[in-house]
């Protein structure tokens, strides 16, 4: 049926029908998404945070197995934003990122009263909500949706997710002002295989990230949809060159081509 529409449709006409169907599936979602007094402050602290890096550099770390290999210890004066289980690895850093940013139901489910607990702003997925019991002054709910590809330049808005929680942390980094953005530890690369966004569990050590606890034994998980975060990743770069920025790519031995690599020594 989709090969029948492409020949029968021009290709605008089959983005708008697919827009409006998006619009149309995320409507039961959206009085909340706005109305609800945790996403109405959240908006606030949001909107508190537009420019407040305006020049500035910051790195998004990633969770790929290479950031063993990476030298963490030079970020400790830069700004940073951490993503998911990042956080195992504060202990042995002796610091934490300045920011930590999870959008993964399955990741917030099993890990809320670890997230809760960091003493950093916290950039949580709105539809993850139900599960933390306050609402404290770190955090703050994102209205992030699965469906209609777009950069998001409001992050008070609606934000398309990308298939990856790096997607989200660009828009917020861009949102905020950020002039350079480099990424390490985005390996784009996974060992387990099998049908993107695939849940399944894990039955051991965790081989896909920088500590075998990430997503250790038991742990429930989806599989990557590599496809569509280069969409978003391509989205990103786009976003960033129109306005005269710059996202680089640090990751030592990274398989992701959307972005120009840079050598991680160099940039210190």
């Amino acid at each position: 049926m989709k090969q029948i529409l492409k020949r029968l449709a021009p290709h605008p006409v089959l983005n708008a029908a697919r827009n409006t169907y998006d619009a149309l599936r995320r409507l039961p979602e959206v009085p909340d998404a706005y109305l609800h007094p945790w996403r109405r402050a959240s908006r606030e602290r949001i909107y508190g945070m537009k420019g407040i890096h305006l020049g500035e550099r910051c790195f998004i770390l990633g969770n790929g197995p290479s950031l063993k290999h990476t030298d963490l210890s030079k970020l400790k004066d830069e700004y940073t934003f951490g993503m998911n289980r990042i956080y195992l690895v504060f202990p042995e850093l002796g610091f934490t990122t300045s920011y930590f940013v999870s959008i993964n139901d399955l990741v917030v489910e099993q890990c809320a009263a670890e997230i809760a607990d960091l003493p950093i702003p916290k950039f949580i997925a709105w539809h993850a909500n139900c599960h933390f019991q306050r609402f404290p002054d770190d955090m703050i709910f994102v209205y992030t949706t699965y469906t209609g590809p777009k950069f998001a330049y409001d992050m008070t808005r609606r934000v398309w997710e990308g298939a990856t929680v790096t997607n989200v942390a660009l828009q917020l980094a861009f949102y905020m002002g950020f002039e350079q953005v480099i990424l390490i530890g985005v390996d784009h690369d996974f060992t387990s295989k099998g049908r993107a966004n695939q849940t399944v569990v894990s039955d051991g050590d965790d081989p896909n990230h920088f500590d075998p606890r990430y997503f250790g034994k038991g742990f429930r998980w989806q599989l990557p949809d590599l496809d569509t975060s280069e969409i978003g990743y391509k989205l990103a770069r786009a976003a960033y060159e129109r306005a005269g920025r710059q996202v680089l790519d640090a990751t030592v031995g990274g398989k992701l081509t959307v972005f120009p690599k840079v050598d991680y020594a160099t940039l210190f």
